[in-house]
């Protein structure tokens, strides 16, 4: 929770010091590099669960793997690089831009491959590491872009420095692992049916073309327009991790009474948040620049996909979590195709089959020049798609994964976070950052004392988390 004020205090330094086409050229150059990243989340994927399952020396082979292609994929990029710009119709000293976002290229293959570890072993930690990173992004952002006036350059370097940082932290807590024996018989076995993750990371990136478009089809402001609203409708992802310990706590015990707490702790906090966003899409937008008014059609539709997607997402935890394919270290070809693992991954192009020819008829034909409508037809294509593919997704484990859905939590989650919502639309809108900080964390405590007042597992939640913060400064104490 407090890397979302880190976050939007690094995305005020840039949208406050940014045209809209400058930063739709900043959100694009990271649209660009994640192609770069296709096969980043392959092999952590089975070092989670091979880590989860208690596989010797797991950890420092996918972690070796990771780094090696790190090494090949930011060489291939920086090689295309000039020939991307020119598509792009991209130059001066925005290529140099693109050439230094190599370095970050890098740094997300190591932090695919130790965070998948971390999860297996200390899945909070993950969130340590998040803060820690940014915590080092604001400080250098402060001093390159405010001190310095590096907007571009120091916005990069703050992002490559403190992933860095995230980097050396991660390795530092799983140092008992990467001292471990390499396995490469682990390569072979990951390489010979990892063509079913490169599927799935090639549908991935195939279904978010539709932001490529928007950047060649809708302009440099669209994408601009894009991202700030992606700026407050992210957030409402976060709410997934709190679920990170889910995937391999089931792996490992594959108790599902496990799958209806963490499915009330994550809804516990996303329904509010979107509800927030939802009352105030205006003045959010207003307070990164007062030309992002226009995209507060954006941010509503974005709001709807981003909570579509975190239940989607959360499904497909559960699904992964529950296949015991590879419980021997060994992972039959015919069994994953056949499995719910390979279902899942085959969701991607269904959504891209909808959304990219769906995009170019849009953009095309009906944009007609506005690059607030641009957006809007990208954002609404990509929700309905999402709909459609968390729709099939929710039939496929209805079948197979029998859960209990916490219908009633949930209805008391709505009812609070409908009161708040009614509390804020009553208020005045505000267009000054502190005073629409004010009014979110006013938003906030009318749900929480809602939800209190009426939720006992709320309330059960607080005394845990505080029993939890008292025995860690008990024994931080006593040290």
């Amino acid at each position: 929770m407090l890397s979302l004020a880190t976050g939007l205090i690094f995305t005020l330094l840039l949208t406050r010091n940014m045209t809209q086409q400058e930063y739709g050229i900043w959100a694009n150059i990271f649209d660009v590099a994640g192609y770069f990243l296709l096969l980043s989340g392959v092999f952590p994927f089975w070092t989670m669960r091979f880590v989860a399952h208690q596989k010797q020396g797991a950890a420092k082979t996918g972690f070796l793997v990771n780094l090696v292609f790190s090494l090949i994929f930011a060489f291939v990029y920086v090689s295309l690089t000039p020939f991307l710009t020119a598509a792009f119709n991209i130059g001066g000293t925005y290529v140099f831009m693109y050439l230094i976002a190599s370095a970050q290229i890098i740094n997300m293959h190591l932090i695919a491959a130790l965070e998948s570890v971390l999860r297996a072993r200390k899945p909070q930690a993950i969130g340590y590491g998040l803060l820690i990173e940014e915590v080092f992004k604001i400080a250098l952002a402060y001093m390159l872009i405010v001190r310095l006036q590096q907007l571009f350059l120091g916005a990069l370097l703050s992002l490559i420095i403190a992933a860095s940082v995230q980097v050396v932290y991660y390795l530092r807590l799983s140092w008992k692992e990467m001292r471990q024996k390499t396995q490469w018989a682990y390569v072979r076995e990951w390489l010979k049916y990892s063509s079913v993750n490169i599927y799935n990371a090639v549908g991935n990136q195939l279904s978010a073309f539709t932001i490529i478009l928007l950047f060649l089809l809708g302009g440099q402001a669209a994408r601009g327009n894009y991202q700030a609203a992606m700026t407050y409708a992210g957030i409402i992802g976060y709410s997934l991790s709190l679920s990170y310990a889910l995937y391999p706590t089931l792996l490992t015990k594959n108790n599902l009474e496990d799958v209806t707490s963490t499915l009330k702790t994550v809804l516990m906090t996303a329904i509010p948040l979107a509800a927030i966003v939802l009352s105030l899409p205006q003045s959010l937008l207003t307070i990164l620049h007062v030309h992002y008014n226009e995209a507060t059609p954006i941010l509503v539709l974005l709001t709807l996909d981003a909570f579509v997607v975190l239940i989607s997402q959360f499904y497909s935890s559960v699904i992964f979590g529950v296949e015991r394919l590879d419980e021997k270290a060994m992972i039959p070809f015919k069994e994953l195709v056949r499995s719910r693992i390979f279902k899942v991954f085959t969701l991607p192009y269904v959504q891209a089959a909808i959304s990219i020819p769906a995009c170019i008829y849009f953009l095309t034909q009906y944009a007609g020049g506005w690059q607030v409508n641009a957006a809007v037809f990208v954002t609404a294509i990509n929700l309905a798609a999402h709909i459609v593919t968390a729709l099939i997704q929710y039939a496929m484990m209805h079948k197979s994964v029998r859960i209990d859905v916490p219908w009633g939590s949930i209805g008391k989650y709505i009812l609070a976070s409908a009161v708040s919502a009614a509390f804020l639309f009553l208020l005045p809108g505000t267009t000054t950052l502190l005073l629409t900080l004010a009014v979110v964390l006013a938003g906030g405590a009318v749900y929480a004392a809602v939800l209190l007042a009426i939720d006992k597992d709320a309330r059960s939640l607080v005394r845990a988390i505080w029993h939890e913060v008292k025995g860690m400064v008990t024994k931080q104490g006593s040290a």
